[in-house]
């Protein structure tokens, strides 16, 4: 229930703070007084998108501040699932608007994110609008009219997670399908090109080798030479004029004087040290020049070898042997899957028709609870229309099993007439403004027995009546209200407002640069006053002072 609401600075609000009550409350002004802005207010609180428009001229931000009693009304899993503090005797939802876009939401002066504050929203207060008048005559809106009275909410879960996996297994199995069929068509290039890549036996990094070894076989010549000329300089002339023989001859001449100059030791030694590394890459570059040797057949073959590699990374785009092989291994996959495609093709069938056949199955379950619900429905609402003031009224519901859609197989249609010797008809093609005014009023004191909310706030849901069934109208919202329930109803007729138990009255005032908005609760006197002025208009005579109190003294009695 929502117990307290803060304003600050928003359209034309500059500063309110108001006391809510439990039971029925009417709230009555004049048309432009700021009714809307304030179930413009509680909507932002309910998670609806703001814009920094609405914040008042000259200031720079805007407040709105909520205040619930949530005792009965059991939301612990809420705030245990979204780590929030938990007071049911006092939650707090704070928003707040800057001029430069911002908007922050706060639970319990936790920040949330704006989908956390609409959940929450949704399961604190309902406003009913015009615009949900409108959706009276939708198929979807009457549909999820009788599964709330068929209490459908777990079944209905439970429907739309085996629906939604038929739905994906359906959509893979088609897209096999059409795959196979896409498959099937391009076998022979497949294969063949699988062919191609088979044929070539291609091994990972044999590439890199096989280029090192073309520039190796096209160069042999100009290589054996090199390597000819560095042997014969480091130990092969005949005249000892080699880097070997001059080294020996170094050393040969130091060992004459190791005994009598000391660093001479240590020169020799670094020369041998020398000589050891000498001999070595002179043996290497003998054993390199014998294993160079040109061969024509060899470099052939090489040459032919890359020719076919080149050719096949050209033909597919790629760059490497390696993606070479990876595209061998998808081909190979495909043409599996194209062999084995029956067999797969079936196996998902299995699965989408099993999963079909789950959902079916509770479908056929919400189907038999949508039938029932549709019987008590049109009894609950005939009932409440004969009382008021629609004796002839035929109210029926329309169930039409299809084919299978997220919400099962049934399309409801409400049809409804009120005059003798007129069949029922769609909603949208028969009923006036007054008649879909009492239809929703019906429909919700229904639903409100079924649906555990503490605060229902009616936006003018009089629209088209008057008199006598105006009154009757209130007094189902009262009886809405006498389970603990806050019903909140903004009104323009007398009929109504005396019926409240608390009464609010929403004005406007200028002042030399700007206009306010103000809502107040009403003294006896003043609620008296407040209702001649409904009955009468802006002159308050003394008779509509005397049928204000006689219209409060019958209601109230």
């Amino acid at each position: 229930m929502l117990t307290h609401l803060h304003i600050e600075n928003y359209a034309l609000i500059e500063q309110l703070d108001l006391e809510l009550h439990d039971g029925f409350s009417v709230i009555t002004g004049e048309t432009g007084a700021g009714k809307s802005i304030l179930l413009g207010a509680i909507g932002l609180i309910l998670g609806n998108r703001a814009d920094s428009k609405s914040i008042k001229t000259n200031a720079n931000r805007c407040i709105v501040e909520a205040t619930f009693n949530l005792n009965g009304y059991d939301c612990t899993d809420f705030f245990t699932e979204n780590d929030l503090d938990y007071d049911a005797s006092e939650c707090i939802i704070r928003r707040e608007l800057t001029t430069a876009g911002k908007s922050r939401a706060f639970i319990n002066d936790t920040p949330v994110q704006l989908s956390l504050l609409k959940v929450l929203g949704d399961r604190l207060i309902d406003i009913h609008s015009q615009h949900q008048n409108l959706l009276l005559s939708q198929s979807n809106f009457q549909l999820s009219v009788l599964d709330t009275i068929a209490e459908n909410t777990t079944l209905l879960q439970q429907y739309q997670t085996e629906y939604s996996t038929y739905r994906k297994l359906c959509d893979k199995y088609e897209d096999a399908v059409s795959q196979a069929q896409q498959s099937h068509d391009d076998e022979e290039y497949l294969r063949f090109q699988l062919q191609q890549l088979t044929d070539a036996k291609l091994q990972d990094g044999e590439q890199t080798e096989l280029e090192s070894e073309q520039e190796i076989l096209e160069h042999a010549e100009e290589i054996k030479q090199a390597l000819f000329s560095a042997g014969e300089t480091l130990q092969t002339t005949t005249d000892g004029s080699d880097a070997l023989s001059l080294l020996r001859s170094a050393m040969q001449s130091l060992e004459h004087i190791t005994g009598i100059l000391p660093a001479a030791d240590e020169i020799l030694q670094r020369l041998q040290s020398c000589n050891i590394e000498l001999q070595d890459i002179a043996d290497e570059i003998a054993s390199q020049s014998d294993a160079i040797d040109y061969n024509p057949e060899r470099l052939s073959y090489v040459s032919e070898r890359l020719g076919t590699i080149y050719s096949l990374q050209k033909k597919h785009h790629l760059d490497s042997v390696a993606e070479l092989l990876v595209l061998q291994a998808n081909l190979e996959q495909k043409l599996n899957l194209i062999t084995n495609s029956d067999e797969l093709l079936s196996e998902l069938k299995k699965k989408y028709e099993a999963k079909l056949t789950e959902a079916t199955a509770i479908a056929e379950k919400l189907h038999k609870k949508r039938i029932d619900a549709a019987k008590t429905l049109q009894k609950q609402i005939s009932a409440i229309l004969q009382s008021l003031g629609m004796p002839n009224v035929q109210f029926t519901v329309e169930l039409q099993a299809g084919e299978l859609t997220s919400t099962g197989t049934d399309t409801a249609t409400f049809l409804f007439s009120s005059n003798k010797n007129v069949p029922p008809q769609p909603l949208s093609k028969i009923a006036s403004g007054g008649e879909i005014a009492r239809l929703m009023l019906s429909l919700k004191s229904i639903l409100a027995s079924k649906q555990n909310l503490p605060t229902i706030i009616f936006d003018e849901i009089d629209t088209g009546v008057s008199g006598v069934i105006a009154e009757k109208m209130a007094h189902i919202m009262a009886e809405m209200a006498s389970y603990g329930r806050q019903v909140i109803s903004i009104t323009h007729l007398p009929q109504i407002a005396a019926i409240g138990q608390h009464h609010f009255k929403v004005y406007k005032d200028d002042t030399t640069d700007s206009t306010h908005s103000h809502i107040i609760p009403l003294t006896p006197e003043q609620r008296v006053e407040e209702i001649a002025h409904m009955l009468s208009g802006a002159n308050l005579t003394e008779a509509a002072l005397q049928n204000a109190k006689a219209l409060l003294s019958d209601t109230l009695a």
